[in-house]
């Protein structure tokens, strides 16, 4: 059966893992393709990249071979511009763009300067940890659990290393469509949200929910129901039958 592939990019310091709970969530007709990143998960003893488009190309050449349309790209924080990188990559590689790019909880690639302002050096574990703390998204135990910072760290270093030496360049517009997540309390503002709409000459829109930076869990019901629910009108377009899916 011809299913709707969603191919979902980490946010810093993250596993491609925090998606997997999503699987059971989605309906049939849209299958969970989470990316896993060099440097973490089962590609653990792999190195970490602090490159933007060499990462994106490298996924790209991983995944071209079995890459079938329609797919979508999905990607919270630096997951969000990766995927958008990785649709890039792909396109110069001769595969078709995808239906959608879904991008969230980050400023858009040409309004990076203010939000990745210290982000170009790296910074130290305490700096890391205070970063941490900020976006309210780790508990103290763990924060204060050693073994687990010292593998952690060292990830989220370089994650954040590919942010802060992102650079935007001018290139081919894609023509997919782009929809934008942002918390409403999260430190991207809504003209870095909105400056998402330079990145494509298809159509655009904004969906604001509650809470912080990672409303994508806090909310995640609310997330799948919007991702859902602009994915439906590819899924008539491509004419994918619902089958017995749930939602």
């Amino acid at each position: 059966m011809t299913k709707l592939s969603l191919l979902c990019l980490p946010y810093s310091g993250a596993s491609a893992m925090v998606y997997s709970r999503w699987r059971r969530k989605l309906p049939q007709w849209l299958q969970l393709q989470p990316l896993e990143l060099p440097g973490r998960g089962a590609r653990y003893a792999e190195p970490l990249h602090t490159d933007m488009r060499q990462l994106a190309m490298q996924l790209a050449r991983e995944i071209q071979g079995t890459l079938r349309a329609p797919y979508a790209l999905f990607g919270h924080s630096l997951g969000a511009l990766l995927a958008c990188e990785l649709a890039h990559a792909l396109r110069a590689l001769g595969c078709p763009e995808p239906v959608a790019l879904f991008a969230s909880g980050t400023a858009a690639p040409t309004l990076r300067a203010e939000y990745d302002r210290g982000f170009a050096e790296p910074k130290t574990d305490e700096q890391l940890i205070d970063q941490l703390r900020t976006l309210n998204g780790t508990s103290e135990e763990v924060l204060a659990n050693r073994e687990l910072m010292d593998l952690t760290l060292p990830i989220l270093r370089a994650d954040f290393l590919l942010c802060g030496r992102f650079r935007p360049m001018q290139r081919e517009l894609l023509s997919c469509p782009v929809h934008v997540l942002g918390g409403k309390t999260d430190r991207a503002t809504t003209e870095q949200l909105i400056g998402w709409s330079k990145e494509t000459c298809g159509s655009f829109s904004v969906d604001m929910l509650a809470g912080g930076h990672f409303f994508i869990h806090a909310h995640e019901a609310r997330v799948l129901s919007l991702i859902k629910g602009h994915l439906d009108v590819h899924r008539r377009r491509h004419q994918i039958p619902l089958a017995a899916a749930t939602w």
